[in-house]
């Protein structure tokens, strides 16, 4: 794999951290700025939205620059931002900061995808995006809790002035590493920019992809509680569980896009969709006895991102296909997509703990993976149908 991929990595990894660790900040924040806990935790949904209205609107808009000037840009905006948070002196300017920062997040992952795979062969496109998001779901597990230590120890704004120097060292990697002319595709029209957000083809993926991380964002933004509170592990041992399924993560993604690959992303994708909606449903009995409760959790990790080589580069190929004038923005929309998942997930999870229990989130969770099978069996057909009468 060409070392270019390992900066996109970095920058990857940089960008994961930022996002997710505001949560472990949240009530260190909220006391030193004086604001409620509520307002705090706004960071997180406001970071999230800059994301998904970054990703497919800023994609747009630069979709005439050269590719490589784009990155370099996005990881100058990345790191202004999070500078202006390390400085942020009340809770407005913090806000404004993270807003930034999250219009950077969004195209980074549309275009880092395109640029990932126009660095390798065809047969190699699935794992190249899947070193590129290893960075992001390593920074999930080990960045966050890393950050989290770096902001009690030193405050929380030494955590945004140590992501903000990643960046810049993932920068600086781009700038000598990454080629000048990367493959670019001729600049969309307005009209062809809309046909992204109507296809058809193309929003029966972002559903695949919402509909897949919601399910696993259900439970998984009450792993912690269920592991304290179900299973009986003191918060160091969960602490450590939680770094040890960060291993199995990155293990998982990357065996992931190797799948993807070798099987094609819808094949693929009907493996780790099905195998991850078995080991929610698993969880729900599992959990109460610890030895159980670790075996799952680690093959969760393999499953739990496995998925987002698959999803991206299929993105990728059916709007190489049906809308060849905007795959960026289609790109983009995925990454729209996947937070909104997100999001969703995490809110559909606490309406299930406050309503009907903490332990309900594996099996719902499970329930709503099993959806996105589905609808990935859908998508297929359709494929399958189209080849058949070409």
């Amino acid at each position: 794999m060409p070392i270019a991929l390992f900066a996109l990595t970095l920058s990857a990894f940089a960008i994961g951290t930022t996002e997710f660790v505001i949560v472990g900040l949240v009530p260190t924040i909220a006391q030193d700025l004086g604001v409620t806990l509520p307002s705090a935790g706004l960071l997180v949904s406001l970071y999230a939205l800059g994301v998904a209205v970054g990703a497919p609107v800023l994609t747009a808009l630069t979709g005439r620059w050269n590719r490589k000037w784009v990155l370099l840009s996005l990881m100058s905006l990345f790191i202004i931002g999070n500078v202006l948070a390390w400085m942020a002196p009340n809770y407005a300017s913090l806000m404004t900061a993270r807003i930034l920062t999250g219009l950077a997040h969004g195209v980074f992952f549309s275009i880092g995808s395109t640029i990932a795979t126009s660095l390798v062969s065809k047969d190699k496109e699935a794992s190249a995006i899947a070193i590129m998001f290893t960075g992001l779901t390593v920074a999930l597990v080990t960045g966050v809790p890393l950050g989290t230590f770096i902001g009690q120890t030193f405050g929380w704004r030494a955590t945004f002035l140590t992501v903000a120097a990643l960046g810049a060292i993932a920068l600086v990697g781009s700038a000598l590493l990454v080629p000048k002319n990367l493959k670019q595709s001729a600049p969309a029209t307005l009209r062809q920019q809309l046909e992204v957000i109507t296809h058809p083809r193309l929003l029966l993926v972002y559903a695949m992809t919402a509909v897949g991380y919601g399910g696993t964002f259900t439970a998984f933004t009450y792993l912690t509680p269920i592991l304290q509170d179900v299973t009986g592990f003191a918060s160091g041992v969960v602490s450590i569980l939680l770094l040890v399924y960060g291993v199995s993560v990155a293990t998982g993604n990357i065996w992931g896009g190797k799948l993807a690959d070798r099987l094609g992303p819808t094949s693929a994708l009907y493996i780790i969709f099905g195998g991850l909606a078995a080991i929610l449903f698993a969880l729900t009995f599992s959990a109460y006895n610890p030895i159980a409760a670790v075996i799952t959790l680690l093959v969760w990790g393999a499953f739990a991102f496995g998925n987002v080589p698959g999803l991206q580069v299929y993105v990728v190929q059916l709007a190489e296909r049906f809308t060849p004038h905007s795959v960026d923005v289609a790109s983009g929309l995925n990454i729209a997509a996947f937070n909104i998942g997100i999001a969703g997930g995490a809110w559909l999870g606490g309406y299930v703990v406050e309503g009907m229990g903490l332990m309900n989130t594996p099996w719902i969770g499970g329930v709503i993976v099993l959806s996105a099978l589905l609808l990935t069996r859908f998508s297929a057909s359709l494929d399958n149908r189209q080849t058949a009468t070409a």
